[in-house]
């Protein structure tokens, strides 16, 4: 993989879609996890992006080794309070933006820059208001 401009250089952040790829091992995002690992770059995800991923097919063992190899953020009342935050910012609401928002709070408080690998760069980018850097997969 070349090194894209937003290369991350503190935290990477998977989200719900970046979590389900690292199981499979995407080609892609399993390139951005070896170039933080080879950088000593914090890979992390929100407790609240579990909830996503879950379901009856996936490989329950390929998860819980990956995630053994990244940080599970905890969804506290801070996090909590800056995602509503976010959203009444952004002028969303809902249960459809909930996890989004929990994502992005918690990407905005990780040591930065943070990245985010992501699915949905438009609700993301809305959310971080241009804060941190997201990367479509």
């Amino acid at each position: 993989m070349t090194r894209s401009p937003a290369v991350p250089g503190g935290t990477l952040v998977l989200d719900s879609e970046g979590l389900a790829k690292a199981v499979l091992r995407d080609r892609t995002v399993t390139a951005w996890l070896a170039m933080s690992r080879a950088d000593d770059l914090r890979v992390i995800t929100s407790a609240a992006t579990l909830v996503e991923v879950v379901h009856p097919r996936i490989n329950r063992p390929a998860l819980e080794w990956t995630l053994s190899r990244l940080v599970v953020e905890p969804v506290t009342e801070s996090i909590a309070r800056h995602a509503a935050a976010l959203l009444a910012d952004a002028g969303l609401h809902g249960h459809t933006y909930a996890i989004d928002a929990m994502l992005s709070a918690t990407a905005l408080a990780a040591p930065g820059p943070a990245t985010v690998l992501t699915s949905d760069p438009e609700d993301l980018t809305a959310l971080c208001g241009g804060h941190v850097t997201v990367i479509k997969i």
